[in-house]
């Protein structure tokens, strides 16, 4: 038996294409308030009952329509956004059409609008697919339009959704991500007769503020940053201050909110070496493509494009967030640090200078010079007060102590407690002191007096071994020693003189993670990474009061010094405020 074809209703169409352009009540809402800013509305109202099931109200004072096109607008493929059929160069967020003709088929529509240019109101309404005539109405300039029972048409579709405290988050969200992307427009929004926000036109900073909290606002840093006709603009968060979801990565193209993996891979990657594995950072970042260059037409809910150059687009939003991250310690927001309750603390002040330990701060903090003597004075040789420099010259402060012979605590010109991870803060000087050397022609080597034999499993020395060459650009210069054992003929000259057993048994790890087709420049940082834990001064290590304090000023001038390279923090600060709360005076 032959199965007939034939061709679906209006009726069954509209209410398919309802189900790929309104999948939940936060695509229509975002819908209606992108045909709102098309319209060119000063303030948008928002308000949703049930998480937008039972109700989604937007009002806005934008152009309007008049009576014909009242009528049209709810027709399917019914738009006033292109000027021409070739789908480029759009510039409009709403372009296809489908929006209310879909959400008139699966809800209960109800639009009233009266033209800015002058006319009267009128309204017309859509239940189910079917549509009324234009009937007089008494409203403001503007359009009102009104969704109740969504999806009461569509009841397969409807038990699909969330719980209504999902789905009105979810509309939350789709609404603050518009109001991101025009500061310029006033935006209100109400959830079951709560205002969540009632914002004004305002500045993209005083915007981001109010979206983001104050306190997550003066974590940002500035992006600005053009590759050719593209530019890359907006906010980008601290290393100290993440996220445990990517929730917070508001992503807008020509003014369109997107979540484009593209620019999704481009934001991990650069954030990858200065955050926790797991954490995701907070950005608000603007992209701006030639419209040509760029097609909106490639996903039903408009949430991803396509981009003409995607390696340019890649290569701009990595080195333009790079270069905001790469300011020193002090330069960025550090996070609060709280003592634990009843922890004892062992407090040492900072030695007086020697000899011995004022060159080797010199020398292992400065890395410009040759690694010196290493030897450390007993603890209980002093000979006066060391005296920090004035606090108010530098964003860490000076050094007044070390507790638990691995954190300096420090003190900055406003009162504010500093405290550092020795171990943590070293760790990225000497990463950072290795990249620069790298990009710079190569790392520079210490020849070892003794050359070294590290014993390995074959399958690690083998894997070494095909890197020798790779690994002498690093400063590490190994070569064969029998069966599974490595010859260690030098190390990087930054590392000081780290047994290179732990340090070659780490790297084979590294470079077993990375596979056999990738080459190891792909991974630098990562490799880094691995050598700088191992030439770092250590937990559990008492410093002189030089030493604190040429640490401090390293971190000062080091790019991404505020987190290490794993992506822990370096510093806390308390501000004196905090310090005071803790201690119940304010």
């Amino acid at each position: 038996m032959t199965a007939r074809i034939r061709l679906l209703s209006e009726n069954t169409i509209n209410r398919i294409a309802a189900g790929e352009v309104i999948e939940r009540p936060a695509a229509a809402l975002r819908e209606l308030v992108e045909n709102a800013l098309d319209a060119g509305a000063g303030r948008i109202s928002v308000a949703i009952d049930g998480g937008g099931i039972d109700r989604i109200e937007v009002t806005d004072d934008g152009i309007g329509m008049s009576a014909e096109d009242l009528a049209m607008a709810v027709q399917r493929h019914a738009t006033s956004k292109l000027d021409d059929e070739a789908l480029i160069r759009i510039t409009t967020l709403g372009f296809r059409g489908e929006a209310l003709p879909s959400i008139g088929a699966a809800a209960r529509l109800a639009i009233t609008s009266r033209p800015r240019a002058g006319g009267d109101a009128h309204t017309i309404s859509v239940e189910g697919g079917a549509v009324s005539a234009v009937s007089p109405a008494a409203g403001a300039v503007g359009t009102r339009v009104v969704v109740r029972d969504l999806f009461f048409a569509t009841p397969a579709r409807r038990k699909f959704l969330k719980s209504a405290r999902a789905e009105a988050e979810a509309a939350a969200g789709a609404v603050r991500r518009l109001a991101f992307a025009a500061p310029g427009v006033a935006f209100r929004l109400e959830i079951d007769g709560r205002v969540e926000f009632d914002l004004p036109a305002q500045p993209l900073a005083a915007r981001v503020s109010a979206l983001l909290g104050a306190d997550t606002a003066a974590s940002l840093l500035n992006v600005n940053a053009t590759r050719g006709d593209l530019a890359l603009t907006g906010f980008a968060g601290a290393p100290t201050a993440t996220r445990a979801s990517a929730a917070a990565q508001t992503l807008i193209v020509n003014g369109r909110p997107v979540t484009d993996p593209v620019l999704r891979t481009a934001v991990r990657v650069a954030y990858r070496d200065v955050i926790m594995p797991g954490r995701h950072p907070v950005v608000v970042l603007f992209l701006t493509v030639p419209a040509d260059a760029l097609d909106v037409n490639v996903h039903p809910a408009k949430a991803e494009v396509r981009f003409q150059d995607s390696d340019a687009v890649r290569s701009l939003v990595i080195g333009g967030l790079g270069r905001a991250l790469s300011g020193g310690a002090g330069e960025v927001a550090a996070p609060v640090g709280m003592r634990p309750q009843g922890s004892r603390m062992t407090l040492y002040p900072p030695r007086p200078p020697q000899p011995q330990p004022q060159a080797f701060a010199e020398a292992r903090l400065a890395f410009d010079t040759a690694p010196a003597a290493r030897v450390l004075p007993p603890p209980d040789r002093y000979h006066g007060p060391f005296t920090p420099p004035a606090a108010r010259e530098f964003p860490l402060g000076a050094p007044v102590a070390q507790v638990l012979d691995t954190y300096i605590i420090a003190v900055a010109a406003d009162g504010s407690l500093v405290l550092v991870d020795q171990h943590a803060a070293h760790e990225r000087l000497t990463q950072e002191e290795l990249r620069t050397q790298a990009e710079d022609g190569g790392v520079r080597s210490q020849p070892l007096l003794l050359p070294g034999v590290v014993d390995l499993p074959p399958a690690d020395a083998a894997r070494l071994l095909a890197h020798a060459t790779e690994l002498t650009a690093l400063g590490l210069e190994i070569e064969a020693f029998g069966p599974g054992a490595i010859l260690v003929r030098a190390l990087p000259a930054a590392l000081g003189a780290p047994d290179p057993g732990p340090l070659l048994r780490d790297l084979a790890d590294e470079l077993a993670e990375m596979g056999e087709t990738t080459a190891l420049a792909a991974r630098l940082d990562s490799v880094l990474a691995r050598m700088a834990c191992h030439g770092s001064i250590r937990a559990g290590r008492r410093l002189a009061g030089p030493e604190m304090d040429a640490l401090l000023r390293r971190m000062e001038a080091t790019p991404r010094a505020a987190t290490c390279s794993h992506g822990r923090p370096t510093f806390l600060k308390l501000s004196r405020a905090e310090i005071e709360r803790l201690f119940g005076r304010r």
